[in-house]
């Protein structure tokens, strides 16, 4: 699912680039993006799976690598904002807001065809 039945995605746009809304899920069998759900409050969370356990920090930095190679920019252009003991996360991405807006969206397509 590429986005929520109201079509609203899981970010919102900053001066310096977004700020996404992640659930994690740690543990799997895979690092991948999964598309978009609604979270318990009604807004739209992207969610994501990895394979790293969360202790000491390894989820965390297994999903800052994931979120840099899904959207082709560096792992030091994202700092989790909040959540670093949490599932749900809120992430900073740095760049071109309106490129990362656009990277976002196809990769959220190509996730939604199975490509995530």
């Amino acid at each position: 699912m590429a986005e929520t039945g109201d079509g609203r995605l899981p970010f919102r746009i900053t001066k310096t680039g977004i700020v996404v809304t992640v659930k994690l899920t740690p543990g799997t069998s895979a690092d991948r993006i999964t598309g978009v759900d609604v979270g318990v409050d009604g807004a739209p969370v992207l969610k994501a799976r990895v394979r790293a356990i969360p202790e000491k920090g390894k989820a965390n930095t297994a999903l800052i690598a994931l979120m840099a190679k899904w959207l082709g920019v560096p792992k030091s252009g994202i700092e989790i904002l909040s959540g670093t003991t949490s599932r749900l996360k809120q992430l900073a991405i740095a760049g071109n807001p309106s490129d990362l807006e656009d990277a976002f969206r196809r990769r959220l397509e190509a996730a939604g065809k199975g490509g995530g």
